[in-house]
């Protein structure tokens, strides 16, 4: 890990490195005698001076890792009551650490909204007083409506005070500022989000106070708020696609019932399954709205409502063997008319007036989506050219793969009985 307070120490990333035996490394010494061992001198490391401590986690009387903090030495000047505390608070860390008292089974950060040191940072004593607090941390506090001093104060009084009859907080938070229970908590007002991390201190005899770091989250949650509230719109706008598409397709329902020609029976049912299709993608999108879908779920979908609406004298099954994986949301729509279109003609010309089975098989390799739709039918005809057929199914196919780059074929089972209809798409 790189610091965030101050200049690196090592020009190379040494994670991967294998630390060999040798009695005068200081990771030896420390695993060896279980002791913290500090080399100094200012010890030259790439042309910087640099000072080294390697710390061994000594747990149940065992050395289970060795902890090595390089500190570059390059412009040494007088530290500021900034660095004191830092420094303070690090040579506590540091014995928890050795005692493997730090971090704690409970310990248990968030990285993207975890306050770090650098964000503010309280030292705050056994009694609960605060020792010192970075200029980071006095303008969260400011923030809050603190326009006094927060040194010398009690950290949980303070807090308590300024929260009055504001929105409520979590449960105890005098108990957990004092290093009770949770690690992190959050404290809102109407105006203001602060996210606290309370990291007790304890040195070889026993507790001596906290650290805590704390984060002025307000524009970060604000953001997130405008998130949930973009994604919420858009899964209520692929809601209202689905009732309407749902509303075309009982129109066209309708309008079949009330025509006597099987011709135009037949085109307006044909329009009717092409907008269900159509529909089932946005009601899965709806759900859970992504950046890719789960195809699983709308391949099923669309397979049950095919066998409900197919044109055929026997039983049929459609049976999916293997996955989809996750499509994304752009080319879940043209696949599922793909697929419904498939299925369908796979059922009508393929099996006629039999009973039988339509298998749907898909997979994915080399970021390409692969599916083969299969019956135990009739074979093609021996002149048969995808090219020249007048298939309206077959055009619509075709049109949609080409759209999405992929490739589209369609030929006799080599077994002489049924077809194999074969697309091929990039997921990139």
């Amino acid at each position: 890990m790189r610091p965030t307070t101050g200049p690196t120490a090592l020009e190379d990333d040494v994670v991967g490195e294998t630390i060999h035996y040798d009695n005068e490394h200081q990771v030896t010494e420390a695993f060896m005698s279980q002791s913290v061992v500090l080399t100094s001198g200012n010890q030259l490391s790439a042309g910087i001076p640099v000072d080294v401590h390697a710390i061994p986690v000594v747990r149940e009387g065992r050395v289970i890792g060795v902890v090595e903090a390089h500190t570059n030495r390059m412009g040494v000047r007088a530290p500021g009551a900034l660095e004191d505390a830092y420094l303070e608070a690090a040579e506590v860390l540091s014995g928890m650490v050795h005692r493997c008292e730090y971090p704690t089974g409970m310990d248990k950060s968030v990285p993207w909204v975890s306050p770090r040191v650098g964000d503010g940072m309280i030292r705050v004593t056994r009694d609960g007083t605060v020792a010192y607090a970075s200029p980071n941390a006095v303008s969260a506090y400011r923030r809050l409506g603190l326009t006094a001093d927060l040194e010398g104060e009690n950290l949980a009084q303070v807090t308590m005070a300024l929260l009055r009859n504001r929105a409520p907080v979590e449960m105890s938070l005098p108990n957990v500022l004092r290093g009770q229970g949770q690690q992190e908590i959050e404290i809102e007002t109407p105006d203001v989000q602060l996210r606290m991390r309370i990291i007790k201190l304890n040195d070889a005899e026993g507790p001596v106070g906290q650290l805590v770091l704390c984060r002025d989250t307000t524009e970060l949650r604000s953001r997130e708020r405008q998130l949930v509230t973009k994604d919420a719109t858009i899964r209520e706008i692929h809601h209202r696609v689905k009732n309407n598409l749902q509303t075309v397709a009982a129109l066209l329902r309708l309008q079949a019932r009330r025509i006597s020609l099987p011709e135009a029976k037949g085109a307006l049912s044909d329009a009717m399954k092409r907008v269900g299709a159509i529909a089932v993608v946005h009601e899965i999108l709806s759900q859970a709205f992504d950046t890719s879908v789960k195809f699983d779920d709308v391949a099923d979908r669309l397979l049950r409502m095919v066998v409900d609406v197919a044109a055929t004298g026997g039983p049929v099954q459609l049976r999916r063997e293997g996955t989809f994986g996750y499509v994304p949301a752009d080319v879940a729509t043209s696949l599922s008319l793909v697929l419904t279109e498939l299925c369908q003609n796979a059922i009508e010309h393929g099996l006629g007036e039999r009973r039988g089975v339509v298998w749907v098989k898909p997979r994915q390799a080399d970021g390409r989506l692969v599916v083969e739709v299969t019956n135990d039918g009739e074979p093609l005809p021996p002149d048969f050219e995808l090219g020249s057929t007048n298939s309206l199914g077959l055009s619509i196919v075709t049109t949609l793969v080409d759209d999405l780059g992929g490739e589209f074929t369609l030929r006799s089972a080599e077994t002489g009985t049924g077809t194999v209809a074969r697309v091929s798409i990039p997921l990139a």
